[in-house]
């Protein structure tokens, strides 16, 4: 079976800077594509966007154990988001505006907060919207 441009250009990032799982690669492909089927049209998203949809899109997936998914991967902060990013840019496995830097990605969301905290949260809505 031959490797795909994905799977190679991804091996080859993590080959050259192995902080972050291949898995954390793939995932990131899929909160895209998670957060650009919640908007009206297909364009391009921010940064903020993105951090949005990967958080939903890991509470999604993983529930409760979204942070120590991610944490597995080597993601703990959103900083690292940007850096999957833009190392899937340089790859160019993704495509970047002129004004898309590291910086959008930073301080996006606290980690306990939103992924422990915001799926128990969730929990609760589900449960009250049931009762």
């Amino acid at each position: 079976m031959a490797d795909t441009k994905l799977e190679q250009g991804i091996r080859e990032i993590v080959r050259k800077d192995p902080r972050f799982a291949p898995n954390a690669y793939y995932f990131m492909f899929e909160a895209l594509e998670f957060t650009l089927s919640r908007l009206d049209a297909r364009r391009h998203v921010s940064g903020k966007e993105l951090l949005e949809g990967v958080r939903d899109h890991a509470l999604q997936c993983y529930g409760y154990l979204a942070r120590t998914v991610l944490y597995e991967w080597g993601i703990t902060t959103t900083e690292h988001i940007g850096e999957i990013v833009f190392h899937l840019v340089r790859a160019s496995l993704l495509l970047k505006n002129d004004s898309d830097t590291l910086a959008d990605f930073r301080n996006g969301f606290d980690f306990t907060d939103a992924l422990e905290s915001g799926f128990l949260r969730r929990e609760r809505w589900s449960t009250l919207e049931l009762s």
